[in-house]
């Protein structure tokens, strides 16, 4: 909620650089923009004792990154030392990318970082994070994540409590709605929804990761059959482990799974998500390999992060590329973000692959996806992970929204109308 005016005067903001001259000049700009409660501090020593102070512990800091005896960097460690609870923005003369790198080690460090002055210091700039800083709501309490043990894991599995959510995937150019990624969800009898962050990680641990992995495939392909019978064929993503390439035999078993519920294996990409390295590479490599002689679609998901590298695209057929999300969000006004956004896209061109951008957060993103000529796309501004049951509606108002919104490229509004006919909607409703 935005704070008043009168609210306005109670927060208190502190401002360290070892400049006098830039001391003075924000304090004035503050106070012009309305916040009289400024202290100053030309040093980290003195803006500790002011942290640790019950009367002047300030609400905000400005924060200048090159100062003698204690940077802005060894700063904000010692923040967290002396449990510092606000937010913070950071000023300084250094390039984009020292600032950048600054502002994800101040969330790293669990503070809130609102963003960066450049110096000269710009007053609207200023304003506008500040503005940021007074819309900001209250926030809520940390609710720590519950830690969730392999047996209660197992039960999970066996009572039938693991769930399939999907998220669309669209074709960038027209909007067409090409298939979904299957995300799997545990509906916890006294905690309710938890996501797979909090039990993918037990389940590869303790040895249970293939019986998780064959319960998911199983309900996405009896899924996918449904779909099929509707007329709505979907190509249909399932994430598999490294921990699922140890068994010679899961290429077998998963055309067999396919086979079972009548779903060409053109029609299923298996997203490899590699969570921690690989050891011995020939297990692997013989299974993916299989998969892709059984005519099974390979991506690798996350590119650029954690493990995945040029080294699995080298070693492994991927057909499929997921430029990850921290690499898509906002890409279009960061430059280090477009950098590597943009090589990923390249290099899957050149390869033959089909890129897909994740995290597409916002109008923004979509409308850079289609400057840059990226084939499919997913994330929030399309469509967040829902139940099967939620997808024909879902389809209805993103075809709606494509023309309504423009969202389609020019010359497309013929083929995203046409994305589901009645009678497809007919059959997925009834």
């Amino acid at each position: 909620m935005k704070k008043t005016m009168n609210e306005k005067y109670t927060i208190k903001i502190l401002v360290l650089d070892d400049e006098p001259f830039m001391l003075k000049l924000l304090t004035h700009m503050l106070t012009k923009l309305g916040f009289p409660q400024v202290t100053t501090c030309d040093s980290g020593r003195a803006a500790l004792e002011c942290v640790d102070s019950p009367h002047c512990a300030p609400d905000l800091i400005l924060c200048d990154l090159n100062m003698p005896e204690m940077d802005g960097i060894e700063f904000v460690r010692k923040l967290v030392e002396h449990q510092y609870a606000g937010s913070l923005i950071l000023v300084s003369g250094e390039d984009e990318r020292v600032l950048q790198t600054t502002e994800k080690l101040v969330q790293a460090h669990q503070i809130t970082v609102l963003g960066h002055l450049n110096k000269p210091v710009s007053p609207a700039r200023l304003g506008a994070l500040l503005e940021k800083y007074t819309c900001l709501s209250p926030q809520k309490p940390k609710v720590k994540k519950v830690v969730y043990s392999a047996d209660e894991v197992r039960t999970a599995i066996a009572n039938g409590e693991l769930v399939n959510h999907y998220q669309p995937k669209v074709a960038v150019a027209s909007g067409r709605v090409v298939g979904v990624e299957t995300l799997v969800r545990w509906n916890h009898p006294l905690d309710g929804m938890v996501f797979p962050d909090q039990f993918i990680g037990v389940a590869e641990e303790h040895g249970l990761i293939d019986a998780l992995t064959h319960t998911v495939l199983i309900a996405a392909l009896a899924q996918a059959k449904i779909w099929r019978q509707a007329g709505l064929a979907l190509r249909l993503a399932v994430n598999v482990s490294m921990d699922n390439l140890k068994s010679l035999d899961f290429p077998d078993l998963v055309a067999g799974l396919a086979a079972e519920a009548g779903v060409p294996p053109q029609d299923v990409v298996l997203e490899v998500t590699e969570s921690r390295l690989m050891g011995d590479l020939r297990v692997p490599l013989e299974i993916l390999t299989r998969l892709r002689l059984k005519r099974f679609h390979l991506s690798i998901d996350d590119f650029g992060i954690g493990h995945s590298s040029l080294a699995q695209l080298r070693d492994i057929p991927f057909d499929e590329l997921k430029i990850d999300r921290s690499f898509v969000h906002r890409a279009w006004t960061d430059d280090t973000l477009r950098a590597i956004y943009d090589a990923s896209l390249s290099l899957a061109k050149q390869l033959g692959m089909e890129a897909v951008a994740e995290g597409v957060e916002d109008r923004d993103d979509w409308d850079f996806l289609q400057r840059t000529g990226c084939y499919l796309a997913q994330g929030y501004f399309i469509a967040k992970p829902m139940p099967a049951a939620d997808l024909p509606g879902w389809m209805e108002d993103w075809r709606i929204r494509l023309q309504e919104q423009g969202l389609a490229g020019a010359g497309q509004h013929s083929l995203s109308a046409g994305l589901i006919n009645r009678t497809v909607m007919g059959k997925l409703e009834s």
